[in-house]
């Protein structure tokens, strides 16, 4: 390979997480990377312009978060140290649709508010060697040189040359309007929107109000959701998500009146008697696909990542987890990065497939949504509910599996082992059994829990749990003794 096949300038239109993530994968090997932001960013975590999304709550996925530590490693630590809160997903409270899940550990988590955590990982990436962010700087126009390399327009400034030039500028990317000034056809979209709105408000709750590190109403096409995750300065961020006509409002009464709305009380409990924030709005939440893999003839030397290729309803969580995992195939992708753009193009969107059915197979249930539910996706629905049900009975090992590909850290084969299979049609002949119970959320007047051990991002093993707690959700037989990452309890 010669050097001029070498892609050693390369520009990143966008400094969020998914820009952010693609300069840490690109940087080093005598690379010079160059990362506009139209945003003046924040000298200490805030929310801005560019992030509309920025005051809602935010969870990131545990292979996401393993992801960002293979990309920049300390950012886990960063954020614990910056007032993050580790909780394991499977020791929440989770009601859905058919009722709620066991307790049951699962993966380990840092929940953060959107700004604290874009603030860590952008000064990982200013510490980086070759790279460079320019806030403050709007990019204008892409054209291509005569000599194979990309010019780069900005604002009020002279031109960058590029080998490379990766769009991670979001949802409002202009590359489709910028490809057809090249002459190159359109892309493909997939779009689907279930017209899902959000509603956040941040509370401070006393230490020992909770009995679980969180709490997740899931939302269902027949009823309205909620969310309560403690983040960094000892507050807690609580969220209302509708669809269509159940979209919440602005105003603290019609937030209040949605919570209380909720199929359990314990959020509108939350809250009651705090001094409720102010409610920040969220709708842009439809789910956005550009199929720029399936362009004849794509340029080489032109990259898209993060919302700019694909954009999901925030609800499951997907969208940074995602970014870095296209990050990834950015990094791996090694001499072809100059020379083959086309079938990265391809790489990245199998990243982005999962996510996607997973996503849109969801939203189509709703009532608000327009659009076909392809075959696969439907089944794959179908069955993940079925297992739900299984779960709302007691299944810890339904309630797992379910964790391990939302999480995106199994295939959903996993969904078809023989025994959750066996399970199903047993529940099926012979019922379903006992639901599971509810567990204790806000603990005033019980004890409080013991408190859980700070988690490291890590796959948490799963406790020994007796037959019996298969079918009835009780607790087993146990010796003393439970296991929780790298931390033991009990004496």
């Amino acid at each position: 390979m010669t050097r001029r096949d070498e892609a050693r300038r390369i520009v990143i239109l966008g400094g969020s997480v998914a820009g952010a993530f693609a300069a840490a994968a690109l940087a080093g090997h005598g690379r010079r990377v160059t990362v506009l932001e139209r945003d003046t960013l924040p000298a200490e975590p805030a929310p801005r312009r560019g992030v509309p999304q920025g005051r809602q709550p935010h969870v990131f996925l545990h292979r996401g978060l393993m992801a960002v530590e293979e990309l920049l490693p300390g950012v886990d630590a960063d954020l614990r140290a910056a007032g993050g809160v580790p909780l394991d997903t499977g020791d929440m409270a989770w009601l859905g649709e058919f009722g709620w899940a066991p307790i049951a550990p699962q993966y380990g988590i840092v929940s953060a508010t959107r700004p604290l955590f874009e603030h860590v990982v952008l000064r990982h990436v200013r510490a980086l060697q070759g790279v460079e962010v320019r806030d403050g700087t709007a990019v204008t126009g892409l054209e291509r040189a005569s000599d194979g390399r990309w010019v780069v327009r900005v604002e009020g400034d002279e031109p960058l040359s590029a080998d490379l030039v990766v769009d991670a500028s979001g949802r409002s990317s202009r590359l489709p309007v910028w490809l057809e000034r090249l002459g190159l056809p359109e892309a493909p979209v997939s779009q689907v929107n279930a017209h899902v709105g959000y509603a956040t408000a941040e509370v401070r709750v006393a230490r020992g109000r909770t009995a679980v590190p969180g709490i997740a109403f899931l939302q269902t096409p027949a009823r309205a959701g909620g969310l309560a995750l403690p983040v960094e300065g000892d507050r807690w961020l609580v969220t209302t998500v509708g669809s269509g006509v159940l979209r919440p409002g602005r105003d603290r009464q019609a937030f209040v009146d949605a919570l209380v709305g909720l199929p359990d009380d314990a959020l509108a409990d939350l809250v009651a008697d705090t001094d409720l924030g102010e409610v920040a709005i969220h709708r842009q939440t439809g789910n956005l696909r550009h199929h720029y893999e399936q362009v004849r003839d794509w340029p080489d030397g032109l990259l898209v990542v993060g919302d700019a290729l694909c954009a999901f309803n925030p609800v499951y969580g997907q969208g940074i987890t995602v970014a870095a995992l296209e990050a990834l195939v950015l990094r791996d992708a090694g001499p072809l990065l100059r020379r083959d753009a086309g079938l990265i193009m391809r790489r990245l969107a199998k990243a982005v497939d999962l996510p996607w059915r997973i996503a849109t197979g969801e939203d189509l249930r709703y009532p608000a949504a327009q659009g076909s539910v392809p075959r696969a996706t439907a089944m794959f629905s179908a069955w993940t509910r079925v297992l739900g049900r299984l779960s709302a009975h007691g299944s810890v090992e339904a309630q797992v599996s379910i964790g391990s590909v939302y999480h995106l850290m199994a295939s959903p084969l996993v969904l078809l082992h023989p025994s959750l299979v066996a399970k199903a049609l047993r529940a099926r002949l012979l019922g379903y059994g006992d639901p599971t119970p509810r567990p204790r959320i806000l603990g005033t007047d019980d004890p409080p829990p013991l408190a859980l051990p700070r988690l490291g991002i890590q796959r948490i093993p799963r406790r020994k749990r007796g037959r019996s707690s298969e079918t009835s959700g009780t607790e087993p037989e146990s010796d003393g003794k439970t296991v929780i990452g790298e931390f033991q309890t009990g004496s």
